[in-house]
């Protein structure tokens, strides 16, 4: 690209090349004095190796493919003796889905929170960051609502983490937009997990509560222009939700749902807002990411946010193909959900979400 005078919008492949490997990224945040989970310096080449590293961390580990994302590659260990068996799945596992096999190990949390950090960087130097968004609610490590701000931080912790992630981030110059993600453990400590070189889908969430053009900003820092301002998780306004529609059955374990889509009736109104590019009539092909709609809401304050989505979901309509809409209106309404006391387990304790009641 730049021999050919082309400007990439974008981090510089060299930054996506240190932070795309989670191996290194996590050697790079520990140089920068960011808290990470306890586990091997890096890759970890011989199941022997591997043991002692679990040995001396303490079970239950969980051990992931440096080059991974998405869940795949990634496999817990509770007890020394399921751990030979689970390094060598996920070896397996990263070699089909990345290329390579490299592997590293982490202390496993039981029940974290999966908070991260938008950032965004010019070719000045200059790095901020605008607040956090709380993707606890998952499956299969894959992301199903995101929120901003999230409800268990606070401006100090808010600050804290914001600063460490600024902190990795200004370490190798990044610029455009980023993203570093984090696990809260229920005591308040966090550690670093790693970064998203890009723009994420669930950006919408942090441009409804800064009043902040996520993507119109980077493409002017790719054009040299500097931070138009320095944010650093001040001017939040209200509180956004993000809920990701897929062509999946819940009820099935998310088992994919292609087919014909026969009606298509999108939510509307004050503070809601709907990312897609399906149709009546469009296709959902078998070969893709099943997603189909993206669900962001705006309110003053979470329970009105909460109240908007619940409303924006209850009016989503999508035949011919099986969606995530009913079972995303459950979680909206569950005690737990509503109350924020979520973390990347609440579905596994909560199977019940999975099925229509009906």
């Amino acid at each position: 690209m730049a021999a050919s005078n082309i400007t990439f919008i974008g981090p510089s492949p060299d930054q996506i090349r240190q932070m795309g490997d989670k191996a290194t990224a996590r050697k790079l945040a520990k140089e920068r004095g960011v808290p990470t989970v306890p586990g091997s310096p890096g890759p970890v080449a011989s199941l022997e190796d591997a043991q002692e590293i679990a040995g001396k961390i303490g079970f239950p580990v969980i051990i992931k493919a440096s080059a991974g994302g998405g869940g795949k590659g990634m496999r817990g260990a509770n007890e020394a003796d399921q751990f030979g068996q689970a390094f060598t799945l996920a070896k397996q596992e990263a070699l089909a889905a990345f290329g390579s096999d490299e592997v590293y190990i982490e202390k496993y949390l039981a029940r974290p929170r999966h908070i991260e950090i938008q950032i965004m960087g010019d070719t000045h130097g200059k790095v901020m960051h605008l607040c956090e968004r709380d993707c606890s609610v998952q499956r299969r490590h894959q992301k199903l609502v995101e929120e901003a701000p999230s409800p268990a931080v606070d401006q100090t912790l808010r600050e804290d983490i914001g600063d460490a992630a600024v902190k990795l981030a200004e370490g190798i110059g990044y610029v455009g937009a980023g993203t570093i993600e984090f696990l809260l453990d229920s005591d308040g400590s966090f550690y670093f997990m790693e970064m998203n070189t890009r723009i994420q889908v669930e950006h919408p969430v942090t441009e409804m509560c800064t009043n902040f053009d996520l993507v119109k900003e980077q493409i002017a820092v790719a054009a040299g222009a500097p931070l138009s301002f320095v944010m650093n998780g001040n001017r939040l306004r209200g509180h956004a939700i993000e809920c990701r529609v897929n062509a999946e059955d819940p009820g099935r374990n998310f088992q994919p749902s292609p087919g014909l889509i026969t009606a298509y009736h999108p939510p509307g109104g004050p503070g809601v807002r709907v990312d897609t590019h399906i149709y009546a009539g469009y296709t959902v092909p078998p070969y893709y990411d099943s997603l189909l709609a993206k669900v962001i809401v705006h309110g003053n304050t979470r329970t009105e946010a909460l109240a908007r989505m619940r409303q924006a979901l209850d009016s989503f309509i999508i035949e011919g193909v099986t969606t995530t809409i009913p079972f995303l209106g459950r979680v909206m309404r569950h005690p737990d959900f509503v109350a924020g006391k979520v973390d990347t387990k609440f579905l596994e304790r909560e199977p019940h979400l999975l099925k229509d009641p009906a």
